[in-house]
């Protein structure tokens, strides 16, 4: 594995008409570039994940993994606006010769996409075997296939949709509430909102599980229990674990970009936009998903020429695409071979 940091010369023009001056991209590397190019493997990560996906979906990749670097070369970047090493919120203003913080600007899916482009160019790769990703990961798998259809051979999109629907924007509108309640949240700290990321994190959980996997994994066995619940535990355990490892400020602005996620814009229609993709297409879905359900995938892969919808049957929710890898590797093998 090779950890690496590059440094952009020069102005990155966001969707949004405002610019980032010498961006900085961190990203992971496993494996070597074959001669011709045609090993690439380009991993996007989802909402709170770092570059590095043997980390996060071990069962996946990594030495002796289906995605092994004995023989593919693997890449994954971290996206604009988080806090694990691209810039971000907590990146310095040279211009104004300050940490951002609350003045970052606002990043869409298309503008994560650009800078992949730029360390896409920077790496010398001319073509990708496979892009991959689920959730704000198959977000941003989408889009680039939209902007750069030559690039890629294979397309694989897992729990993800076209347009982030109203039901998604209100759970992440939810917790920037929760971030916004907590006193601290816009100081111009690194650990303001920690207390109020602590309390959005338990909310989102409640979206990427759901109730049945509740019931089954916090339900209790002391029935005259009156306080000190598994569930209440566990929310508050979880919420602490993303405290530890990541930034409030970073949360809000991945949750706004999540949200401007929408093929359609600009483009004249989301259905028009999907007709237009020509790769060929494995569209993945998590039969127990209620952040993403199933019906979002399928109108994906409806829409799509040369797309395969299929289905995961798992305990687990939207967390699914990061658990359940056994049943995406044997679903990824058909896919090649068909």
């Amino acid at each position: 594995m090779k950890e690496s940091i590059y440094q952009h010369k020069g102005k990155l023009i966001l969707e949004s008409g405002e610019q980032l001056e010498d961006i900085s991209i961190a990203y992971t590397t496993y494996g070597t570039l074959a001669p011709d190019g045609s090993n690439v493997i380009w991993i996007c990560h989802a909402l709170t994940a770092n570059a590095d996906p043997a980390e996060w979906w071990p069962g996946l990749v990594g030495e002796g993994r289906f995605y092994n670097p004995a023989t593919h070369f693997i890449v994954c970047a971290n996206v604009l606006s988080s806090c694990y090493g691209t810039t971000g919120p907590a990146s310095k203003n040279n211009q104004q010769d300050k940490t951002y913080f609350w003045e970052f600007p606002q990043v869409t899916i298309r503008d994560m996409v650009l800078a992949h482009e730029l360390l896409r160019k920077h790496l010398g790769i001319q073509h990708i075997h496979t892009l991959i990703g689920g959730s704000l990961g198959g977000m941003q798998v989408l889009e680039w296939t939209i902007s750069h259809p030559q690039l890629f051979d294979h397309v694989i999109m897992l729990a993800t949709n076209a347009r982030h629907s109203a039901w998604g924007i209100a759970f992440n509108e939810s917790q920037r509430l929760a971030i916004k309640a907590d006193p601290t949240w816009n100081q111009h700290h690194p650990n303001a909102g920690i207390a109020g990321l602590k309390a959005a994190r338990a909310i989102a959980l409640l979206s990427y599980r759901g109730y049945e996997t509740y019931d089954r994994s916090q339900s209790e066995d002391d029935l005259n229990k009156i306080d000190h619940y598994k569930a209440s535990s566990y929310q508050n355990y979880q919420g602490e674990k993303l405290v530890n490892r990541f930034s409030s400020h970073s949360y809000w602005y991945l949750t706004k970009a999540m949200d401007s996620h929408n093929v359609g814009r600009g483009r004249g229609s989301v259905e028009k936009t999907l007709k237009e993709i020509k790769n060929n297409t494995l569209v993945i879905g998590i039969s127990s998903d209620i952040l993403f359900p199933v019906s979002e995938q399928k109108y994906l892969a409806d829409h799509m020429p040369h797309a395969v919808y299929e289905e995961i049957d798992s305990f687990y929710g939207h967390d699914g695409f990061l658990i359940e890898t056994e049943k995406i590797e044997e679903l990824v093998r058909k896919f090649y071979k068909g």
